[in-house]
């Protein structure tokens, strides 16, 4: 196992994500706690010491499980975080409540690490509001040692984390990231990755797989890649590329079976990022991925002078671009509940007066209609 030095610790550098355990027939809540316990002795005997979950993973019931699992290890031979779960507005108030339930959960005195949970353009505003004293409450949980190192996860775009850097990055000692070789363009993950950088802040990362999009690649690429590193699995070219970037500590990833964790350990035993030509060649995948489901908006904002509704075109083309390509998920669906639903894509009037000036001849009005239906 390869490990990252973070402050006085040693962590290891693949992590286990906690939101995909493996499950039974009753769904995505009934977690197999059999076959956790297995994942999990296999982790531990093979150097992970880093477990990442969470209030809401598997409706409540991975932080139960993850309690149960680690129970049977020495305290000091795993570190675990959880997460305030912000990404639903109406625990705002309820901080207190929601940190002593997870301490139960988890069976645990104090978190290793604990974040503000999934950063993003719907809760900045509550997440800075000082009358929910949400900050102040967990600083203090750090102060009395029940928190040992306090961070954040974000999905919003660069002005949100801005805004929450501003307010509290003197006080967050890591950041969760998702992160992958194609989000490093597509999600802006290199510029988030530089602003945290200026303020001395490591990444962890989250999603290096890309929900599983980044294990199977047309037969072409594969094989290209595979004429370069024929020792590695395509899964292992996104863990390699991650290995490369200053600043990367932990590397998560959700795994739902035995052999998705063996598979990882192996690519975990060495430390062997990607040279400048390699690098190159994922570059061209990616973006030969991203240009068959998605729409190039280069955000000339041209358009929004054009619309007599005054929506921001350029960001609900970002949003449609990253429904479409995900195939769903909650991303998109979560920013726009931040908007007015005037300014949603349902409200575009399909008049064309934006096209008339788009430089990339997007028809913007048929994305919009196609991003509603998408939505529902």
């Amino acid at each position: 196992m390869v490990y990252r030095k973070f402050q006085d610790l040693r962590l290891s550098g693949l992590g286990m994500g906690c939101m995909r355990l493996p499950v039974g027939a009753g769904g995505d809540a009934d977690v197999d706690l059999g076959q956790v316990k297995e994942m999990v002795a296999c982790a531990m005997a093979n150097g992970v010491n880093y477990y990442d979950t969470a209030w809401g993973y598997h409706g409540g019931n991975s932080e139960t499980a993850m309690g149960e699992a680690l129970s049977a290890y020495p305290r000091e031979s795993w570190y675990i975080a959880t997460k305030f779960p912000g990404y639903d507005l109406s625990n705002m108030p309820k901080v207190k409540e929601i940190f002593e339930e997870q301490l139960r959960r988890l069976q645990v005195e104090y978190f290793d690490f604990y974040l503000f949970h999934n950063v993003c353009e719907l809760n900045i505003d509550a997440y800075l509001d000082p009358k929910y004293g949400i900050f102040d409450y967990l600083i203090e949980q750090k102060r009395c040692g029940r928190i040992r190192h306090l961070g954040f996860s974000c999905h919003g775009e660069i002005p949100v984390m801005k805004r929450f850097l501003d307010a509290y990055g003197a006080d967050m000692e890591f950041c969760q990231l998702q992160l992958n070789y194609l989000d490093w363009t597509f999600q802006h993950g290199r510029e988030k990755v530089a602003m945290l950088a200026e303020r001395g802040i490591p990444v962890w990362v989250m999603e290096p797989l890309r929900g599983g999009k980044l294990v199977t690649l047309e037969a072409d690429d594969e094989a290209r890649l595979r004429a370069l590193r024929p020792e590695e699995s395509v899964a292992a070219w996104a863990f390699r590329f991650l290995q490369g970037i200053p600043g990367v500590a932990v590397i998560l990833s959700g795994m739902s079976n035995l052999r998705q964790l063996q598979d990882n350990l192996r690519t975990f035993e060495t430390d062997e990022p990607l040279n400048q030509a390699e690098a190159a060649v994922l570059g061209e995948i990616a973006e030969r991925m991203l240009s068959k489901n998605t729409l190039p908006c280069t955000g000339c904002r041209y358009c929004t002078e054009y619309c007599p509704q005054e929506l921001d075109i350029p960001y609900l083309l970002s949003l449609y671009n990253e429904h479409a390509f995900t195939g769903g998920g909650f991303l998109a669906p979560m920013a726009l509940d931040a908007l007015d639903k005037e300014k949603w894509p349902s409200a575009c009037l399909g008049c064309g007066s934006c096209e008339k000036v788009c430089p990339q001849q997007i028809r913007i009005s048929e994305a919009m209609a196609d991003f509603s239906a998408r939505l529902g």
